[in-house]
């Protein structure tokens, strides 16, 4: 497999406050990688890091093999990875449309690919195409969720970065999320996901990293994870 993304020996401060400590992963091309855990964990910390949202105290952050590290978070979107943020974020006061048009500005040339882009996510989630001209905070959760991915995807990212998207929202709608999330990787999308909700992660992800206290504790196969009760302790803290 190619290595896409390879994290090594990451570390991420707020303040006197260690919330990730010294973390390796590597997310290879054509993967769906969760990163499972209690809150608190450092898994939200962990994705914007890498994104540079938040600055990361040391480590290595390499992508497609070149050096990310301390690197403007636009720079790093341009490099081909998006995040997608907890609590989806939408700009209320705007249109779905645009919406959509603010997540295709770190394109390079933003022109010429725009209007494909969106084409492509209104075909992706037919729901945003007849919403297209609807302020996006009069939005459902799962429309908004949607969105927040679609705009995500308007700068054609490599790689998404997915954080707890099933949040908030009803089990009906969480399934069509999970199943967009395959589709995205079957479309040729790396994904890693940050997600409270384990069993739907797993049944999607081909691998698994679980956190505690900001450190990775076991890594695994889906299926590995799934018989293992290693879970439950990172979780519930069960031994």
């Amino acid at each position: 497999m190619t290595t896409l993304l390879e994290v090594k020996g990451l570390y991420v401060h707020y303040g006197a406050v260690e919330a990730v400590r010294g973390i390796d992963l590597t997310i290879n091309a054509g993967e769906i990688v969760a990163i499972l855990g209690a809150n608190g964990a450092g898994k939200s910390s962990t994705l914007n890091s890498i994104v540079g949202l938040v600055p990361p105290h040391k480590g290595e952050i390499s992508f497609s093999g070149g050096n990310l590290f301390g690197l403007p978070t636009e720079i790093i979107v341009r490099h081909g990875i998006t995040l997608t943020p907890e609590g989806r974020r939408v700009f209320g006061s705007l249109t779905t449309e645009e919406n959509l048009l603010l997540g295709s500005f770190p394109l390079v040339d933003p022109g010429t690919y725009r209007d494909q882009n969106l084409q492509n996510m209104y075909d992706l989630f037919p729901i945003l195409a007849e919403r297209r001209e609807q302020i996006a905070g009069t939005l459902s959760g799962g429309q908004q969720q949607m969105l927040a991915i679609a705009r995500s995807l308007m700068s054609s990212p490599k790689l998404l970065l997915l954080d707890e998207p099933s949040l908030g929202l009803a089990p009906q709608i969480v399934d069509t999320i999970f199943e967009q999330i395959v589709d995205l990787r079957n479309s040729g999308i790396t994904i890693l996901l940050v997600e409270q909700n384990v069993a739907m992660s797993l049944q999607v992800a081909d691998r698994g990293y679980i956190m505690a206290s900001g450190t990775i504790v076991t890594e695994g196969s889906s299926d590995e994870l799934s018989s293992s009760n290693i879970v439950e302790q990172a979780y519930l803290g069960h031994e």
